[in-house]
């Protein structure tokens, strides 16, 4: 029996550091975006709640798939077991994002020759 894969996906939003755990992350149909299915959350039957976890879970409610930009993508792991999925501040830290936008709708070509 094939071991089932769990993949760590960090990626930023708003300013903000998200951390989540999905089954299933492909390239997907829209150009530009990793698309991320089955999102995996902590044990419901736990008696400890992490309010972090409690929030980025109300966040996903609902959500069957979804899309990312492949420019806010930071990391995407394959674990063996899954963490705490969790939403941190992006500043105090060694993270840094891409310069967006990459291009400029209307304005000047960002290379000139």
């Amino acid at each position: 029996m094939a071991a089932s894969h769990i993949f760590k996906v960090l990626f930023t939003n708003q300013g903000k550091i998200y951390e989540i755990y999905a089954r299933k992350v492909s390239h997907g149909e829209l150009w530009g975006f990793v698309e991320v299915e089955e999102l995996v959350f902590g044990e419901k039957s736990s008696v400890v709640v992490d309010p972090a976890e409690e929030r980025i879970k109300s966040e996903f409610d609902g959500v069957k798939r979804t899309y990312l930009p492949m420019h806010s993508i930071l990391r995407i792991d394959q674990v063996k077991k899954q963490g705490i999925s969790k939403v941190s501040s992006a500043d105090n830290t060694n993270v840094t994002q891409f310069p967006m936008p990459v291009y400029t709708p209307g304005g000047e070509p960002p290379i000139r020759k």
